[in-house]
């Protein structure tokens, strides 16, 4: 959707750089020298990724169902100005390409976890504005193909009622087109970073790389257990709490379940992907299955 796009790209960005630490951090002690620099490989693979495969794929989607990109905000292709519809394609690169110099920067100056975290924050973003939104309505625009199915959605629906609109959303048009879409895109991004850290894990010469299974699983884990569970528990939290008590009550919680050291979910999915803990150093052992 167009409001979660701008989160979600800064987040593909940011996890491209991750995935590309062991490289990176050899230029620990020179920040800038190459994370800033377009001949950098792995951002150029980042903006191809973007511009090839993760923009079209929005625009496509704003063409064929306008009301439900804008998360039913727009009523058809005559509510879109045509600076918008520009202004998001440009967005869902150069978003991208701020999330990899942004992490880049951080692990060049040492932080691999810090510039880890950047990918959560993108994600969290995006999975907030899916889940809550702006009026806590957000999985219900979410979950309705058009503006008229998101109209006849009762403002506090019963679980039966909510997951039986869920069910018609998987059967709709939109959501084949995203099944179609996410064949596409997932496997290619998860590909690419499991080669990036298998490689950059054995050249470092620190110990054998993990598997790709362990990698996928930790990337999937961080994506779908860490970031989409702190933004509906955040989002529970507003609901109970209002905005003004539940920001905070979600901020305490995410720090200290999440981003912790040691102990943070965050911190845990970390370990599985065997990422240095600063540029040059020694990585995190991969923990034992279970």
């Amino acid at each position: 959707m167009v409001q979660v796009d701008v989160f979600w790209s800064y987040g593909i960005g940011a996890s491209f750089a991750t995935a590309a630490a062991y490289r990176l951090g050899s230029d620990a002690g020179a920040p800038g020298r190459r994370a800033f620099r377009w001949s950098d490989p792995y951002l150029m693979v980042t903006v191809l990724y973007c511009a090839v495969l993760f923009a079209p794929s929005g625009a496509w989607l704003l063409w064929d169902f306008p009301d439900w990109e804008t998360m039913q905000v727009a009523h058809g292709h005559g509510s879109l100005p045509a600076w918008l519809v520009a202004l998001f394609a440009a967005t869902n690169v150069s978003q991208g390409v701020l999330g990899y110099r942004v992490a880049a920067r951080l692990i060049e100056a040492g932080r691999v976890y810090a510039a880890y975290l950047q990918a959560g924050v993108g994600y969290f973003g995006m999975f907030f504005i899916l889940v809550h939104g702006w009026d806590g309505r957000g999985y219900q625009r979410f979950f309705s193909a058009d503006r008229e199915t998101f109209a006849h959605w009762p403002e506090s629906p019963g679980p039966g009622e909510a997951l039986s609109r869920v069910g018609d959303w998987l059967v709709s048009p939109v959501a084949l087109t995203l099944y179609g879409m996410g064949a596409v895109l997932v496997p290619v991004m998860l590909a690419v970073m499991a080669s990036w850290l298998r490689s950059g894990r054995s050249e470092s010469g620190t110990g054998a790389a993990p598997g790709r299974l362990r990698i996928v699983g930790g990337v999937l884990g961080a994506v779908f257990g860490v970031a989409l569970g702190s933004a509906v528990a955040s989002s529970v939290l507003v609901h109970l709490l209002g905005w003004w008590l539940g920001v905070p009550a979600a901020a305490a919680l995410v720090a200290v379940l999440v981003v912790r050291r040691g102990t943070g979910a965050a911190h845990r999915t970390f370990g599985l992907l065997a990422l240095p803990d600063r540029a040059g150093g020694r990585p995190r052992s991969v923990p034992a299955a279970g």
